[in-house]
């Protein structure tokens, strides 16, 4: 089948209007050291903003002549593109949001490669190194704002929700913006747009100007979940611990909609960080929300919670059912809270230095079907590591599900298999089937193949 292209050269606007010759020729590198591969998918993910597509394998194959590089000239740089999809334009000129997107791209790709990953005074083996390199990479991207009280809410759930859902992300998001709180989400379509797209329309009432929309996302995803274009600060992380870190290290509260496996992985991240006994005493907003319809699958995900972590995971949050006001409120009193205990113990406001973070949540885990079955999936550990090691499972049952890597790796081996104590994988087994049952692993109109085997 043969899809609507279009071939264009486009101008940086803003900050990254110059690329050293080294730079310039790692990004046109296509051996395995180059950056070429990973510019051109995330350019691609970019550019297929709107589509129906969350497969990475498969926007690749569809897209298979679409090629960009980048063009050095007297005053500056250019983009070559070809091949692009034609969603990206209006009247044969690129939507200004995709455009700057797309230059986004470019900047943390050129930046983590030259100045973290390629950079000795980064030990990425270390927390403490893992955690500056988060910090550098969003501090590049001018994500930072100090002069800013407390006000970013992070929006998690899944990219395939139904309308009713979708629809009640964007009420959520719109009660928040009228108490004049911004909006930062994984950046993709679904639960990911809808508070924004709420959010827009409260601080367009209460005539803000300058409301923040803020998207990350990293390689592995963004094919699957394209940035929607109402994200007016998009940053690409290197991986998805790294992103998951960005999130909590950045955000002042967290509200959770429904969704599958990776919403199942952010939530059991956040419970995981929360769990640590240096942690104990910080506020941290956490309210799962979702309109009436949900009400069962926060039931299911509290009784999992529950029969993992245990109680102690359950008193960290809130669950509040088709009531967009009561999370709006609850999420300004919590941030509240924590403009208190940042202000006492002198720790920044746009940056969360005090959260500790187990090295196990920061070390990236590569889902192969050795590493999925060997998995720690059993009580005899402290409760925050379960958390850790969960996580991974159901990171891997997204990669399996919708990343390139993941799909091929399933192609060619066979599905995941995971191994764990019965009073665990029993209710892992139960969620994931009722993921399944609700059409959360995909998105509507596809049949979903198990990435996964449960073994218990």
């Amino acid at each position: 089948m043969n899809y609507d292209v279009v071939d264009t050269l486009i101008s940086p606007e803003g900050r990254l209007e110059v690329l050293s010759k080294a730079e310039v020729a790692k990004l046109l590198d296509t051996s395995q050291g180059g950056l070429y591969h990973i510019f051109r998918k995330c350019a691609l993910a970019v550019l297929n903003c709107g589509s129906s597509i969350d497969d990475g394998k498969e926007l690749l194959e569809r897209y298979s002549g679409f090629e960009i590089s980048v063009i050095q000239r007297e005053r500056g740089i250019k983009l070559d593109i070809r091949g692009a999809p034609s969603i990206a334009f209006v009247d044969g000129k690129m939507i200004k949001g995709i455009h700057e997107h797309l230059f986004a791209v470019l900047r943390d790709i050129v930046y983590v490669h030259f100045e973290i990953t390629e950079n000795p005074k980064f030990n990425l083996a270390k927390p403490e190194g893992i955690t500056d390199a988060v910090f550098h990479i969003l501090r590049n991207a001018n994500v930072f704002q100090p002069q800013r009280n407390p006000n970013l809410v992070v929006c998690w759930g899944g990219h395939s929700i139904n309308r009713i859902e979708y629809n009640y992300s964007k009420e959520v998001g719109y009660a928040l913006g009228l108490r004049e709180l911004d909006i930062c989400t994984g950046c993709g379509p679904g639960a990911m747009k809808g508070p924004m797209k709420g959010a827009a329309i409260g601080h367009s009432k209460q005539r803000l100007h300058g409301g923040r929309y803020l998207g990350i996302s990293e390689p592995g995803i963004i094919a699957a979940e394209s940035p929607n274009p109402i994200v007016n600060d998009l940053v690409i992380m290197p991986d998805i611990e790294k992103r998951l870190e960005a999130f909590v290290r950045t955000g002042h509260g967290i509200c959770v909609f429904p969704g599958g496996a990776g919403t199942a992985e952010e939530i059991l991240y956040i419970l995981g960080i929360l769990l640590h006994p240096d942690n104990a005493e910080m506020p941290f907003p956490l309210v799962f929300t979702g309109p009436a319809t949900a009400r069962e699958y926060f039931e299911q995900i509290d009784g999992f919670i529950g029969q993992t972590l245990g109680p102690q995971a359950q008193a960290r949050y809130k669950i509040i059912i088709d009531d967009p006001d009561a999370v709006a409120r609850e999420m300004a009193a919590g941030i509240k809270l924590v403009r208190e205990f940042r202000k006492a113990h002198s720790d920044a406001y746009y940056f969360n230095w005090r959260l500790k973070i187990d090295q196990e949540f920061q070390k990236p885990f590569k889902p192969t079907h050795d590493n999925m079955r060997n998995l720690k999936l059993h009580k005899n550990q402290e409760t925050h590591m379960l958390a850790a090691n969960l996580r991974r499972a159901f990171s891997g049952v997204v990669a399996g599900n919708v990343k390139e890597e993941g799909i091929r790796e399933i192609e060619q081996f066979g599905k995941y298999e995971l191994h764990g104590d019965s009073e665990i994988m029993a209710p892992m087994d139960a969620l994931l089937a009722s993921f399944v049952e609700q059409s959360r692993m995909k998105l509507p109109g596809k049949a979903y193949v198990p990435c996964y085997t449960i073994v218990q």
